[in-house]
C-alpha cells in the first residue's frame, strides 16, 4: 500500500530544514513553540516531496517507516508494517504544486514497478487509514489530477 501524507513545519510554513530534523530526531524544541510539542516524536516517512518537486528519501522502501501511526486499512491494523509513506510538503488547505504532482506520479510508477501489488485501490491518504485522527493530505490534494498523471499505471 502507498500512503500519501501532507506535512509542513512549522504548520503552514514551507522550506527550511525542519521536516528533515523531525524525521532524523534532531528537531530543536526551542526553535518554535510547536516544536516543543512534537520534538520527542519518533516519526519518519519513506520519502518527502518538497514544494519545488525536490525528492528526499529517508527510509529504504523495503524497511519500515513510522508514518502511519495508529492505523487500519480494510480490517488490517498497523499500516506501517506493510505500506510506503510519501510526504508532500503542504497543508490540507493550500493546493499542492504541479512539480509535486509530477514527482509523485513518477515516484508512484517507480514504486509500482518494484511492488506490483500497489494498484490504484491501494493508494490512499493518511486520512483514509486514520480517520478521525488525521486529515492529510487534505481537501487540497487533487486525487483526480494525481490519478490522471499516473494513468499509465491504472
Amino acid at each position: 500500500m502507498l500512503v500519501v501524507h501532507g506535512i509542513s513545519l512549522p504548520p503552514g510554513q514551507f522550506g527550511g530544514p525542519h521536516i528533515d530534523e523531525l524525521f532524523s530526531g534532531t528537531l530543536n524544541p526551542d526553535e518554535h513553540p510547536y516544536f516543543a510539542e512534537i520534538h520527542q516524536l519518533r516519526v519518519s516517512a519513506h520519502c518527502l516531496i518538497r514544494r519545488d518537486g525536490g525528492l528526499v528519501q529517508y527510509v529504504p522502501f523495503l524497511a519500515r517507516a513510522w508514518h502511519a501511526g495508529i492505523s487500519c486499512w480494510e480490517g488490517r491494523e498497523a499500516c506501517n508494517d506493510y505500506s510506503i509513506g510519501i510526504e508532500l510538503e503542504g497543508t490540507d488547505e493550500l493546493p499542492y504544486t504541479a512539480a509535486q504532482y509530477a514527482v509523485l506520479a513518477s515516484l508512484t510508477r517507480t514504486i509500482q514497478a518494484r511492488f506490483p501489488a500497489i494498484v490504484a485501490e491501494r493508494v490512499v491518504g493518511h486520512c483514509d487509514i486514520a480517520p478521525g485522527r488525521k486529515t492529510d493530505p487534505g481537501s487540497s490534494f487533487d486525487w483526480a489530477r494525481y490519478r490522471q498523471e499516473t494513468n499509465k499505471l491504472w
